[in-house]
């Protein structure tokens, strides 16, 4: 197939995926790297699902993963730290997705090189797909789209958080803020698929359970297990693009060489070098690149790239648990940090800067950073999206809210349409 019909293709199996119960489709959107194994991944209909609280829920996907074998999927939401570190949550949860949530599919499809194959369904399910007619797509009806700050109350918190980084309790936090709508009526899929379209990135992912959705256009990846190699690549910098291509240019080299934005992203790939360390064999740790700068449709971003050798008596969930939630999300010292996050921050995290993503039968691994991303309950139709950046002493709080509404900016354009 060429690149036209792939690319129709993955519509067709997107639709036909979520008229079932519980679906995920995994997109890099043809950025490729060597950590990926697909270029697609759609998995559907629940053979067997774990569904676990925080308490546990680390210690039941390993034995699920012991007991199973195969391919599956799914999503660990942040608030899984609370089993690894002692952090009290004190905001409501609004979405009411599960703390912990696999699933062994009942068919799964891989994309890679243009070539579809069918890991596991009936052999004629790509017939079945292609068959597919796509619905007529209907506009949303329009969002009251709200934030639990006003600028003024964010400028302040943010004071708030610098006089902790000056007292020496932290040296850098992830500080979001969420937006919401109430009585939000969206088809979700015509959602996701506008969302691509404006910001089309190599992690993002529709997954549906039930009535709930994540709808990600995330450029992040979490963790990744290849063989006995983990991969982890934390985002810290961003920068807005530009359609004046020299000032786009400009742009991208301003942020590569930022001194700022580089004491951001160390201090993130120093808290990532500390948690693998936990699972690494002794001595493998090592940075494979520092400060890349990648380019996306409306940002730019400095990427890190950090890898180690999985020691051969931790297992790979341990490995996962030993470096969750991700560092790019949290802070540095974490513990502290994940403490003045629940106490400044005013909802619930759940699924955001969370992570979904696939264990393959051989126990190797791609998990996401659940960023850019909406997340969304049918049943009870409230809409939800959080954005956030990196807070240090050096941080400017209008440029830092200035840079919330630019991180916003693409899902504000497709929920608006």
């Amino acid at each position: 197939m060429n690149s036209a019909e792939i690319q129709a293709f993955k519509q067709k199996a997107l639709h036909y995926a979520s008229n079932f119960d519980v679906c995920c489709y995994l997109d890099s959107h043809h950025y490729q790297d060597k950590y990926g194994k697909h270029d697609c991944l759609i998995a559907f209909g629940e053979e067997k699902k774990l569904e676990a609280l925080v308490g546990n829920a680390f210690s039941s996907l390993k034995t699920f993963a012991e007991e199973n074998k195969e391919w599956m999927f799914g999503l660990l939401t942040y608030d899984l730290k609370d089993e690894i570190e002692e952090v009290t949550q004190q905001h409501k949860d609004l979405l009411g997705f599960p703390d912990l949530y696999f699933f062994v599919p009942e068919n799964l499809i891989s994309i890679k090189d243009s070539q579809i194959q069918i890991i596991k369904g009936k052999t004629d399910l790509i017939d079945q797909i292609l068959d597919t007619s796509l619905p007529t797509e209907a506009p949303n009806k329009p969002l009251n789209i709200q934030s639990k700050f006003t600028k003024a109350e964010y400028l302040v918190s943010i004071d708030k958080v610098k006089q902790h980084i000056k007292r020496g309790d932290i040296y850098e936090i992830n500080f979001c803020q969420e937006f919401f709508a109430e009585n939000a009526a969206i088809d979700p899929l015509s959602t996701y698929k506008h969302l691509t379209e404006v910001s089309p990135t190599p992690f993002s992912g529709f997954l549906k359970i039930g009535g709930r959705f994540v709808l990600s256009a995330t450029p992040e990846r979490f963790l990744s297990k290849r063989g006995y190699t983990l991969t982890s690549q934390p985002i810290k910098g961003t920068a807005k693009r530009s359609k004046d291509e020299v000032e786009d240019l400009q742009i991208k080299t301003a942020l590569k060489n930022s001194e700022k934005e580089q004491a951001e992203n160390v201090m993130i790939v120093d808290l990532v070098r500390n948690d693998l360390t936990k699972s690494a064999v002794k001595g493998t740790v090592k940075v494979d690149e520092l400060f890349g700068i990648y380019t996306f449709p409306q940002v730019h971003q400095m990427i890190s790239s950090i890898s180690c050798e999985l020691s051969p008596e931790v297992h790979f969930v341990d490995a996962i648990k030993n470096t969750f939630p991700m560092g790019s999300m949290t802070g540095a010292p974490k513990l502290r940090a994940m403490q003045l996050i629940n106490q400044y921050e005013r909802s619930k995290r759940g699924v955001y800067s969370g992570s979904f993503g696939y264990i393959n039968p051989d126990g190797d691994f791609d998990f996401n950073v659940v960023i850019r991303s909406i997340l969304y309950n049918a049943e009870t139709q409230y809409l939800s999206f959080q954005v956030g950046g990196a807070i240090t002493y050096q941080s400017d709080a209008e440029k830092e809210y200035e840079e919330c509404l630019l991180k916003a900016s693409a899902i504000m354009s497709v929920l608006k349409n």
